[in-house]
């Protein structure tokens, strides 16, 4: 009988041969999983205007529709490979939490008690925003100071519920939450006059009243009482998955800050300039660093555009002056750190 010897070697090339191929893990699990399904589910609203809200024909519109569709471009390559899930204030971080979406952009307001206690962290700005008070001009009143003794309708659960409480406390003032979870509902309740002023961020407030009809019934408040920086929320854990989505947007800012668009990108892959480069991923793997492709961000702002872009198409057309969600050298807060 013959007997067949492998030497080491031979027996580690054959074990190699035999063994089943798999695809290189990148070290994100949300990743991988995106990549098995081919879609990035981001929760969103799905009801506000500027922010997330379908048009005539059933595309999702928005800023944070389109912060989605940023990481969608960046991690798959592909800005349409994107499910939007609507959520409310109350089931938003659990979502999150259980995997059943990717990632949270849903005018969340990044807080010191959200990031600690429910194992989210927020990678980024997209809107930094404050708490304000909408109200008739009927009712007379210039400022929040003139509003003890008010019905406020609010939303549940929110960081507006809040700073309303904190803010009405500080004040020596009196009022009456109306808590109303639907926004559809709260806001109804609002223009039938079960209260007294509509309180949340001061965005949406001003997007609300630019598509009323009768638009110049409505005063906005000049009082902002709270920081509300709005963003991209993920699941802790995941580093690699974080690190993607954070820059991603800082990808949307740097862009804007060269002055590259999504009609001069293809124009742009001749520049010399090393921070243009590799941004575009000309150079410098940066894309490899984050375990997708090189072409990510130019990828993102092909598709769907800088920061600036995003912004006008989505907000400024609502009114909205962009003040300190400008770019860094235009006077605002949103500022990139190095691509390199």
């Amino acid at each position: 009988m013959m007997r067949l010897t492998l030497t080491g070697g031979m027996m580690a090339t054959a074990l190699l041969a035999a063994a089943p191929t798999y695809a290189q893990p990148s070290g994100s699990a949300t990743l991988d999983a995106v990549k098995a399904r081919g879609m990035v589910i981001c929760g969103i609203a799905g009801a506000v205007p500027g922010f997330s809200l379908p048009d005539s024909q059933g595309v999702m519109r928005g800023i944070d529709a389109d912060s989605c569709r940023n990481v969608a471009a960046a991690a798959l390559g592909d800005a349409t490979k994107i499910k939007f899930t609507a959520l409310t204030t109350t089931n938003r971080f659990t979502a999150l939490q259980s995997g059943e979406v990717d990632l949270l952009v849903r005018s969340t307001t990044w807080t010191l008690g959200r990031e600690a206690n429910l194992g989210l962290e927020f990678a980024g700005i997209n809107y930094y925003d404050g708490t304000g008070f909408l109200v008739k001009k009927s009712l007379g009143v210039k400022g929040a100071k003139e509003m003890d003794g008010a019905t406020i309708c609010v939303q549940p659960g929110t960081s507006t519920e809040l700073a309303i409480s904190d803010y009405f406390r500080q004040s020596k003032m009196k009022f009456t939450p109306i808590l109303i979870q639907d926004l559809a509902e709260i806001q109804s309740a609002f223009l039938s006059g079960r209260c007294d002023s509509y309180s949340t961020d001061s965005s949406a407030l001003a997007t609300f009243r630019a598509t009323q009809p009768n638009k110049d019934d409505f005063v906005l408040l000049p009082d902002i009482i709270s920081k509300e920086p709005l963003g991209y929320v993920v699941r802790k854990g995941d580093d690699k998955w974080f690190d993607i989505v954070r820059w991603t947007y800082f990808a949307t800012v740097a862009a804007e800050e060269y002055g590259i668009d999504s009609k001069n990108v293809d124009e742009k892959l001749k520049d010399t300039n090393p921070d243009v480069r590799r941004l575009l991923g000309l150079e410098g793997d940066m894309g490899k660093a984050l375990a997708i492709d090189n072409k990510w961000a130019y990828n993102v702002v092909k598709q769907v555009g800088n920061f600036g872009e995003t912004w006008d198409r989505n907000i400024t057309v609502l009114g909205v002056p962009r003040g300190i969600n400008n770019i860094w050298n235009k006077g605002g807060l949103h500022y990139a750190p190095p691509i390199r």
